[in-house]
């Protein structure tokens, strides 16, 4: 027989559901508001005159925010699978193998996420300056240099999480491979890669996320005929904040939240008893 709260308990839950609904208006209100503005039928975002989709239409004909749009989606596609790749096997090496500097190497590989953005932003534009490399080559390899910094502060947050999912590991069903014969390399694609897999799809999801909206480090390692998405939009911003502008915000918003929806969809299916 369940007991009902009484009335400490209920006053105690109620004061929970208020704080929790004042956190989520105050995380998600601005965005609300961006999204709603976005269909205004209005130059000024303050006042509303009516539903429109127009905003959306010029959005998408703008030639220059559709390129610096395709520019970001090439740059975070690129990067989150080169991050991918270096997150899995530092995440693995620092795993699987103890040596004498290790904590040294567990400590630069987050320091570029301690770091502060401009510092890094101020370092790579030094750095490629530096070698000389140059930054008006031919698309898309006028895209390296955003993707090559981009890979630089995606790929820790990747190793991080792929390394606190190793950790939980059992080490009994690696041992048990072996002994039933399997090698080294089968054991890491048929028995620890999949364990990793659910750390890999967030990292992944991720690295896509910071290196799509990423505009300090873009901003300082971009070329004179280089734009991506968050450079295009402040340019667009430091005059006025139209209608526009929040299309274009809201179809990123939109890209983040499908792509989001889509890695937590693989994850749970990775996971163990998941319908097939």
């Amino acid at each position: 027989m369940r007991i009902p709260p009484g009335p400490l308990e209920f006053t105690r839950r109620t004061w929970i559901r208020l704080v929790l609904l004042a956190t989520f208006a105050f995380l998600y209100a601005p965005i609300a508001t961006l999204v709603a503005y976005s269909f205004n039928d209005s130059r000024r975002n303050i006042v509303w005159r009516g539903f429109t989709t127009r905003y959306y239409e010029r959005a998408m004909a703008n030639d220059g925010l559709v390129e610096a749009f395709g520019n970001s989606l090439l740059i975070a596609l690129a990067a989150t699978v080169v991050s991918t790749v270096l997150g899995a096997m530092t995440a693995y090496a620092l795993w699987r193998f103890r040596f004498r500097l290790k904590p040294l190497c567990e400590g630069v590989v987050v320091l570029p996420i301690v770091i502060p953005e401009i510092c890094m932003g101020v370092a790579m534009l030094v750095f490629f300056a530096r070698i000389g490399w140059p930054g008006d080559l031919p698309w898309p390899i006028s895209l390296s240099r955003i993707t090559i910094a981009h890979v630089t502060f995606c790929f820790p947050f990747v190793a991080v999480v792929a390394r606190a999912r190793l950790s939980r590991f059992n080490d009994e069903l690696a041992e048990a491979a072996r002994d039933l014969g399997a090698g080294e390399w089968a054991v890491l694609r048929d028995v620890i890669l999949p364990h990793m897999r659910p750390g890999l799809v967030a990292g992944a999801l991720l690295a896509f996320t910071l290196s799509l909206d990423d505009f300090v480090i873009t901003f300082f390692t971009s070329g004179p005929d280089t734009v991506t998405f968050p450079v295009k939009i402040y340019s667009m911003v430091r005059f006025s904040v139209t209608p526009e502008v929040n299309a274009a915000s809201t179809v990123l918003i939109a890209v983040t939240v499908t792509v989001t929806v889509v890695a937590m969809w693989l994850q749970n299916r990775t996971r163990p008893g998941a319908a097939p």
